[in-house]
């Protein structure tokens, strides 16, 4: 199809749907561990094949995968659109004003975010994702993140390592302790030097780039910059080799060269943030009211907060009611758990098929200033998460006030 046709296609389905395009699932595959099989397929539909299983969904995502083995458009949304096979990327290069907005699109060429749900049987390895400056180099993202832990069976091992203990950076000792065993490369012995933090269903964590990391079993809603760019630091996860491989592919060839896989990946870490001492106090995500739109059988509450890249709420209706769910700009909307009518569109989360689902939208910029009308119409409550890309929400989003132990700052 010519961009003009794909323009004309998207722009009818933006008028018939009244603002909103549906998605189709979007599901990722993996190499380097088993899939936790939490996500609404069979069993037989978790295997794929040579890249290996399935172990997450990526939700209205314009980003594409970086896997050994290469999937065409594997990362990448498509449109539900009968007929067609429309990627959310061509539909936002050819309508970007009519989705994002006339003013927002001067400034930013697509969402800019990425919402996922990651789902493993082990916990995932030790790494971290490279700050601003180092992604540049090999002409990637970087990728802050925020998890929020979801109310389902959380694994066997549902607690998070985050960044090391502060002796280690208090006495300049990280590269002594560090650096040997990256060149071993065995075992899995390096957790020891970091502290873990319990997965708690509705909570969660906001993690800047360069931190240090292994994030537990729990199923987790991860939203994040629109990157797939990290550091592996851990050489065995629960009898599972970890390839060396993963190390330093994201890392220049000037700065391997250099100082050596092993280094240059330490010198990348940011060492003082990963040895803060308050890093719970000062990286935890509680829900927080939104007071001015709750009322009885209703809330929205921040769940994803402390940045303005990206941030994102949690709405839970009770059955029978209703909501007005307005927004300052474009964004995701999925349908995590109940049944109802967004603007008369049945949808109904956890009913999911490799193929097809009614729980993901992209909402437009005028559609969100409009409102959506939801109405729960099942007999449980309904669970929808908003998520949103860079500016969209400034002034009003929370940050978390830092903690140093005596006083906040």
């Amino acid at each position: 199809m010519t961009k003009e046709q794909i323009r004309e296609i998207v722009l009818t389905e933006i008028k018939t749907n009244n603002g909103k395009l549906t998605m189709r699932p979007c599901w990722v595959s993996r190499d380097f561990m088993p899939p936790g099989k939490r996500l609404g397929l069979t069993d037989e539909e978790y295997d794929a094949g040579e890249s290996g299983a399935i172990c997450e969904r990526w939700l209205v995502s314009e980003t594409k995968v970086d896997n050994r083995v290469k999937i065409k458009n594997e990362g990448l949304s498509f449109l539900e659109i009968k007929g067609y096979d429309i990627r959310l990327i061509d539909a936002l290069e050819v309508c970007g004003k009519e989705i994002l907005g006339t003013d927002y699109s001067l400034n930013h060429k697509g969402l800019g975010r990425l919402l996922k749900i990651y789902d493993f049987k082990t916990r995932i390895f030790y790494h971290m994702h490279q700050r601003p400056e180092h992604a540049k180099k090999v002409g990637m993202n970087s990728k802050e993140e925020s998890y929020h832990f979801l109310d389902v069976d959380l694994g066997s091992h549902p607690e998070t390592y985050f960044g090391v203990h502060p002796y280690i950076v208090d006495q300049n000792l990280q590269y002594d302790i560090f650096l040997p065993y990256l060149k071993k490369w065995e075992g899995d012995s390096i957790l020891k030097y970091s502290r873990a933090y319990a997965n708690v269903p509705g909570e969660g964590f906001h993690l800047p780039p360069g931190l240090l990391h292994a994030p537990g079993t729990a199923l987790t809603l991860e939203l994040q910059e629109s990157s797939d760019i990290m550091a592996v630091m851990q050489a065995e996860l629960e009898g599972l080799d970890i390839g060396k491989d993963l190390l330093a592919h994201h890392v220049s060839e000037e700065e391997r060269k250099k100082d050596g896989d092993e280094l240059s990946v330490l010198k990348q870490v940011d060492w003082r943030a990963n040895g803060d001492p308050w890093f719970y106090e000062n990286h935890h995500l509680e829900p927080t009211l939104i007071e001015k739109t709750a009322r009885e059988g209703v809330r929205e509450e921040w769940v994803w907060y402390n940045t303005v890249k990206f941030n994102g709420t949690r709405i839970t209706i009770a059955p029978g009611k209703t909501f007005e769910s307005k927004a300052a700009g474009v964004h995701g909307f999925f349908l995590w758990r109940g049944k109802g009518l967004v603007d008369g569109y049945e949808m109904e989360g956890q009913k999911v098929s490799l193929e097809s689902s009614r729980d993901e939208l992209l909402v437009t910029h005028e559609k969100a200033l409009e409102g959506i009308n939801i109405v729960n119409t099942g007999n449980e409550d309904m669970v929808i998460f908003k998520f949103f890309g860079p500016d969209i929400n400034i002034d009003n989003v929370p940050f978390i006030e830092h903690y140093t132990g005596s006083e906040k700052k």
